[in-house]
């Protein structure tokens, strides 16, 4: 097969170097990839939202099979333009992926079909949306409904927090039309896992969970980032728990979807918070989560790619899939200043030396090469550092070892990922 795999980031290197392992797999490329990808796939310069030259491209090179990464482009229907063009593409349709394009619709979901969450409200008007954060008080969460690059959340601690964060998104167009609605919900508290499941419109099948750690720095302090470490398994998921998740959370979206006349098909990846009172749906993506796919698929001792073709073409059923018993432990280096304003352009050596150890392996997600070859970094969270171990503790101690041999004096990272595990491993 010719595989085309859209996407430049740490998910999508993720995904190119388990794909390029298949013996299906005859030619991969990605779309634009990166400086890391570059050694798993032939990189072309397209970008992500350019749907034209994507489909004009896979056309072009006769791909069999396109997987897109990114959540921009399939909210932005990039699966239902390859598919009007005949071509097999692997992720939900735009109606679909509405579950993570828009938080208002994915709560309305969750209220018809009897799907665990926290209380909600949805306002388009400040003044309504003020009226009810000072009667709910602090802690609340305020939430721009669209895409927001991870970065549309507020967790508030007071009044007014929630009501500056209200005003940002409603007023000041903080996002842009993707904060021109709001939703302000309960705050949560208990512990946080992510759940995967691929789908294929009907059937579901599990992955492994994973946990991750969205602060910025040590201690889970800091603003919200795109995901600073994950670890999977999760200490916390029990067989009665996953039996429980899979039951309220997968299998009922999945035919609420299909009974909306949105079928799901793809990566569905369910944020939960276990509360005392029980696990509630936090949000939902509709793709493999980043840093979580990294680990995912370190883990993964199956073929990616047959499970992935399986989904598009609704035969889920007879498939299962195989996972290492070792933890898989991630943890991103960061461009200093992240998620606020940082320098591009910082040169980065000793990704070898780091990868040294055979259970250790750098996925990038914001690199490039110089003219004259220096690696750089070229976004906000630059790399992956993932490794194996026989324990979190273990997985952690080889992560953070080939942390400290990689030469980035403009990158950071946090030094806890796993903290929480670990303490329950003691």
């Amino acid at each position: 097969m010719k595989v085309l795999v859209v996407g430049s980031g740490g998910r999508e290197h993720a995904l190119c170097w388990a794909i390029a392992a298949s013996p299906l797999c005859d030619a991969l490329y990605c779309a634009p990839g990166n400086a890391g990808i570059a050694a798993d796939a032939e990189c072309v310069t397209i970008g992500a939202e350019d749907f034209d030259g994507l489909v004009a491209f896979a056309r072009e090179k006769s791909i069999d099979f396109v997987v897109v990464g990114p959540e921009a482009p399939l909210v932005a229907g990039l699966v239902d333009r390859m598919t009007e063009s005949g071509i097999k593409a692997f992720g939900p349709t735009e109606a679909a992926a509405a579950l993570e394009g828009s938080k208002g619709f994915a709560k309305d979901l969750c209220a018809k079909y009897d799907i665990p969450t926290a209380a909600y409200r949805r306002f388009a008007e400040l003044e309504a949306a003020k009226t009810y954060i000072r009667e709910q008080g602090a802690p609340i969460v305020v939430k721009a409904d669209g895409l927001a690059a991870g970065k549309g959340v507020t967790v508030a601690r007071s009044v007014d927090e929630a009501l500056a964060a209200a005003e940002d998104a409603l007023s000041g167009r903080a996002f842009g039309e993707s904060g021109a609605e709001i939703v302000v919900e309960e705050f949560l508290e208990g512990e946080e896992i992510s759940v995967f499941a691929l789908c294929d419109g009907k059937a579901a099948l599990m992955l492994a969970a994973a946990q991750d750690h969205k602060a910025a720095f040590d201690g889970d302090k800091g603003p919200n980032t795109g995901g600073m470490g994950a670890y999977s398994p999760c200490p916390a998921m029990t067989d009665a728990l996953a039996a429980e998740i899979e039951e309220k959370f997968v299998r009922r979206t999945v035919a609420a979807m299909k009974a909306e006349g949105r079928p799901f098909i793809g990566i569905l990846f369910v944020g939960l918070m276990i509360t005392a009172a029980g696990p509630k749906l936090i949000e939902y993506n509709v793709r493999f989560g980043d840093p979580e796919c990294q680990v995912l698929l370190l883990r993964l001792r199956s073929d990616l790619l047959p499970a992935l073709v399986a989904a598009c073409d609704g035969i889920l059923d007879s498939f299962d899939l195989r996972w290492y018993d070792e933890v898989a432990l991630s943890v991103a280096m960061a461009s200093k200043g992240y998620p606020g304003p940082y320098q591009n352009g910082t040169e980065i050596r000793g990704i070898e030396a780091a990868e040294a150890d055979g259970r250790v392996k750098v996925f990038h997600a914001g690199t490039a090469r110089g003219a004259d070859g220096r690696l750089l970094a070229t976004g906000g969270r630059v790399l992956s550092v993932t490794a194996l171990g026989d324990s979190v503790a273990d997985a952690q101690r080889r992560a953070y070892a080939a942390i400290d041999k990689i030469d980035w004096p403009g990158g950071f990272c946090r030094r806890d990922i796993g903290w929480r595990a670990i303490a329950r491993e003691k």
